[in-house]
């Protein structure tokens, strides 16, 4: 445990921040995992599911959560998978 205040206050922050980003993570892979839901169901709304992922997907980039190429794997292998289910 950090004896300096500075040290004790980011530990804290840097919790808070790990608790709030894993929280935005889930969210980002259950909107994938019902988007593949869909794809593999070949539902009616597939493409308003992926087009959801897709919006998650660029709000963790934009937030910082994940890294912007690793966005751009995850959307381009989620529109792969719908365009091979068509």
């Amino acid at each position: 445990m950090p004896n300096i205040k500075s040290a004790k206050k980011r530990v804290l922050i840097s919790e808070a921040n790990y608790a709030r980003n894993k929280q935005y993570r889930t969210a980002m892979k259950t909107a994938i995992k019902k988007a593949d839901k869909a794809i593999a169901e070949n539902s009616a709304d597939k493409v308003d599911a992926v087009k959801a992922a897709i919006k998650k997907i660029d709000q963790m980039a934009t937030k910082g959560i994940i890294h912007k190429n690793n966005a751009a794997r995850k959307k381009s292998a989620l529109v792969v998978r719908l365009a091979k289910s068509n």
